[in-house]
């Protein structure tokens, strides 16, 4: 069935998923949520651990430009290697799988 709608708009029987799929947006906003998700994750360890951003960047081995960095929702470009030294810093491990 072939969804009829104004461009901007979401049908009545389309999700938000498939409008953003439509509009090409699904992947940046997907990409966008799952850092924030990631970056509150971190962050949340860090107020568990008690420790300061300077205490987190000294265990990662980086900056505290570095860490803002990891910590900023908007900021994509993180990459494995960072996220795997912030989930050890914090006692976590990183998972990453395909779904």
């Amino acid at each position: 069935m072939e969804k009829h709608r104004d461009k901007g708009r979401i049908a009545r029987d389309e999700t938000f998923d498939e409008f953003l799929d439509s509009e090409g947006m699904l992947a940046e906003t997907e990409e966008l949520a799952l850092k924030e998700i990631i970056a509150d994750q971190i962050r949340d360890a860090m107020k568990e651990r008690g420790l300061t951003k300077t205490a987190m960047a000294a265990r990662m081995k980086t900056d505290r430009r570095q860490l803002d960095r990891l910590l900023d929702p908007k900021n994509p470009s993180v990459t494995l290697a960072t996220l795997r030294r912030a989930a050890f810093a914090v006692g976590r491990s990183l998972r990453v799988e395909l779904v």
